[in-house]
């Protein structure tokens, strides 16, 4: 018994450093163990942990494999903190997998169960979960007021870290919303944060959003230094959906610097992480920029049915923004104007 719980506070540890690989190799070995001694409590513990990190990581298909199984364990001994977190952890797999609408119904469900529970911690931590799934829902004003919320919770928990990715949350929705002032005071807030806390993901995200930041601003220079500087953290992770979002900033910077060649092979190799771990919201990202790539090098009906297509994946996942992005190059096509775009 003594060992599964070696094995499984060694993968805590891995976890906590941003090593997945290696936690979950652990984890495996500590939930065998667990299994085979009958171990109800430590095989879910074990198995929510496992379901973490592959979402960490971006593999949200495992990810939601394990939080299902969690999900039974937890009903079959009424384990209820459980049962919000494996909840709130499957909402935010399905929320990648672009299917917010779900998502946004488990979420609130775990939400009420940690009320119930008086659960500061979990109120707070699915607030920002919600927040997140209005940003991709596309329901930005929402999205604002949920994080501030959430930062107001994690704030009287003195819950730094949860501070800090709040931060990245505000930072991230005030870039859709255009107040890029504000989206740089929070990543920069953000990153100060993470620094203090030695969170290598954490670093890796505000990196990213403060080069998007600079890329708004026509900083490209500047964007490009730290998405280097989120590209290396991100690899040395293995997070592939944060370093594919990562690598489309980059593209889209090469794009508006006129340099066609770097910013289609940024967008192809974006493109492939993102059909890998099933992202349809990066997809159609990666589609308007090889799309627009296309128009500039003067194949318009090329850029027109890539233009055509992401407005159709949009619509169908009920991505609001990424409707209007694809609608505003739809708009920008017909009257032959306003190319490259910086979007947001």
């Amino acid at each position: 018994m003594k060992m599964n719980r070696s094995f499984f506070d060694k993968a805590e540890k891995y976890r906590k450093a941003a090593e997945y690989g290696r936690a979950i190799e652990l984890y495996q070995k500590a939930l065998a163990h667990f299994k085979k001694e009958a171990d109800v409590d430590g095989a879910l513990d074990c198995t929510i942990s496992l379901a973490d990190t592959f979402r960490a990581k971006g593999d949200f298909t495992e990810a939601k494999k394990h939080y299902e199984e969690g999900l039974e364990i937890a009903g079959a001994i009424d384990d209820r903190t459980a049962e919000a977190d494996a909840l709130a952890g499957l909402g935010l797999s399905l929320r990648a997998l672009g299917d917010w609408s779900t998502a946004m119904n488990l979420i609130g469900k775990a939400g009420r169960t940690y009320k119930t529970l008086h659960d500061k911690k979990g109120e707070a931590f699915s607030t920002w979960a919600k927040a997140g799934t209005y940003r991709i829902k596309g329901d930005i004003k929402k999205a604002l007021e949920d994080f501030h919320s959430a930062l107001k919770k994690f704030r009287g928990l003195k819950d730094r870290s949860g501070v800090a990715y709040t931060y990245c949350g505000l930072g991230g929705s005030s870039r859709i919303a255009e107040r890029f002032e504000d989206s740089e005071k929070y990543y920069t807030l953000a990153n100060q944060s993470f620094n203090k806390l030695k969170d290598r993901f954490g670093l890796a995200y505000s990196f990213c959003g403060l080069g998007n930041v600079c890329r708004m601003n026509g900083d490209y220079k500047n964007a490009l230094r730290y998405f280097k500087k989120a590209e290396v953290l991100y690899k040395q992770i293995g997070d592939k959906v944060s370093y594919a979002y990562t690598l489309w900033s980059v593209g889209t910077s090469h794009k508006m610097l006129g340099d066609y060649e770097k910013a289609l092979k940024s967008y192809k190799e974006s493109m492939g992480f993102f059909k890998q771990t099933k992202d349809p919201r990066g997809q159609i990202y990666c589609t308007l920029g090889i799309g627009e790539l296309d128009y500039l090098k003067g194949r318009k009906e090329k850029a027109g049915k890539a233009f055509s297509e992401a407005f159709t994946s949009a619509k169908k996942y009920g991505f609001a923004v990424e409707r209007k992005y694809a609608e505003r190059l739809i708009k920008a096509l017909k009257q032959g104007r306003g190319f490259p775009s910086n979007l947001p």
